[in-house]
């Protein structure tokens, strides 16, 4: 008689480590009931591993699969896991068939929404942001690690198009990743498993208008929130200036922008290595009111090529927003003194040198020519006298041969 019947056994968890309203239900024929109430709501179920997939049952008997479900229902599953998320659920009583583990849990959640920080809408090329956002149920954290595990939040850039919606899908700006949001008490995050995801975006993008998305899509739980930004330049500048003598020191000047920096709010760390790549940490902060920060790097004479990378920290005027930008790797070099007096008398031998190949390549080319030409005339020379020896042949053949004729004679009869 018990298995006619629709039995909910549901307790509600109310303790300090789960602040969210989650449902753990023990089940009879994994059988639930959804309340009228609920439009948008999320099972955790755990399967035997490995397994297939469970079988959603709506309460008219309509079924729903992990390959075969409508739009308003997002699935994502594991060897021993499904994750089901549906927008406006029918209400009644549910069930799901497989093979849930013998302690027959399923957990659910109800309005689930993603909170996040506000993006300044002036951004700088170059500076580093902490980013954080939330998932909440019923509007309270939601810290259910094995949910927020498999969440997949990321904030992307897009090029500000007017009419991008109306715009084909191949010519439509393409987003670009720029952070991906983590809720593991590392970097920036403050605390692991809270149920605060914290991200360190670092602003890439070209100055220029942007459309940014903030997203948590694989399938578990789709939502986006989005807005307008307005990317400027990086509102300083870095002039490196090297020494030419050892004691004195190189010099890194940072310069802020008036009207982007407020005076006297300019700081840095630099880090520099040397040849066998010890560190060398130093940093300083400008003067008050100063849009100027000068720092040393030590000159001991050694040789070698150096590099050096760091951050500059500042606030933003008008708004008093930390500013944080990094510093990319810079490198110069330390080379031995140059002998300019020898190194003139060497460059002259050099050129010396090469006036005397010179000019052996240009005597060497008359010389060439000149013997070309030397044949030229002979080859003529040979031509004319063969000629002119044929001609006088020709000639005194032809006198020889005249003078050869005999003479008529002319036999005249006796009278």
């Amino acid at each position: 008689m018990l298995r006619t019947i629709w039995v909910l056994l549901g307790v509600l968890l109310c303790n300090s480590a789960i602040a969210a309203t989650e449902t753990t239900m023990s089940l009879l024929d994994n059988r639930f009931r959804i309340d009228p109430t609920v439009e948008q709501v999320t099972f955790v179920i755990y399967r035997e591993k490995p397994s297939k997939p469970v079988v959603l049952v709506r309460p008219d008997g309509t079924k729903y699969y992990a390959w075969k479900k409508p739009k308003k229902v997002q699935w994502y599953q594991e060897p021993s896991m499904d994750i089901i998320m549906i927008d406006k659920p029918m209400p009644g009583p549910w069930q799901a068939i497989g093979k849930v583990t013998p302690k027959n849990n399923i957990k659910m959640f109800s309005h689930l929404e993603l909170s996040t920080d506000k993006m300044p809408a002036r951004l700088y090329h170059g500076e580093h942001i902490k980013f954080t956002a939330q998932l909440t149920s019923d509007n309270k954290p939601l810290v259910l690690r094995d949910f927020l595990d498999r969440l997949e939040l990321k904030v992307t850039f897009t090029k500000y198009v007017s009419n991008e919606a109306e715009l084909d899908e191949e010519a439509r700006p393409i987003p670009e990743v720029i952070g991906e949001f983590f809720d593991d008490g590392k970097g920036l995050d403050e605390y692991p498993g809270d149920g605060v995801f914290t991200v360190t975006l670092p602003i890439k993008s070209r100055p220029g208008k942007y459309v940014v998305r903030i997203t948590s899509g694989n399938g578990v739980f789709l939502r986006a929130q989005e807005q307008q930004v307005l990317v400027y330049p990086e509102p300083y500048h870095v002039t490196f200036i090297q020494a030419r003598e050892e004691g004195v020191s190189h010099k890194v000047i940072i310069s802020g922008e008036e009207g982007a920096i407020k005076p006297g709010s300019l700081a840095a760390h630099i880090t520099r290595l040397d040849p066998e790549e010890t560190e060398v940490k130093l940093e300083d902060y400008a003067d008050k009111d100063s849009l100027k920060l000068e720092i040393d790097l030590p000159n001991t004479g050694q040789l070698g090529n150096f590099t050096w990378f760091g951050r500059v920290y500042a606030t933003e005027a008008g708004t008093d927003r930390p500013l944080m930008f990094t510093l990319n790797n810079r490198t110069y070099s330390v080379l031995e003194d140059v002998d300019i007096d020898e190194t003139r008398r060497i460059q002259q031998e050099r050129e010396l040198q090469q006036q005397k190949i010179l000019e052996e390549l240009r005597m060497l080319k008359m010389r060439e020519e000149a013997r070309t030409r030397s044949m030229i005339f002979i080859a003529i020379g040979n031509v004319v006298a063969i000629f002119l020896g044929f001609v006088i042949w020709f000639v005194w053949r032809k006198f020889k041969a005249s003078r050869q004729i005999p003479e008529m004679k002319l036999d005249i009869p006796d009278e």
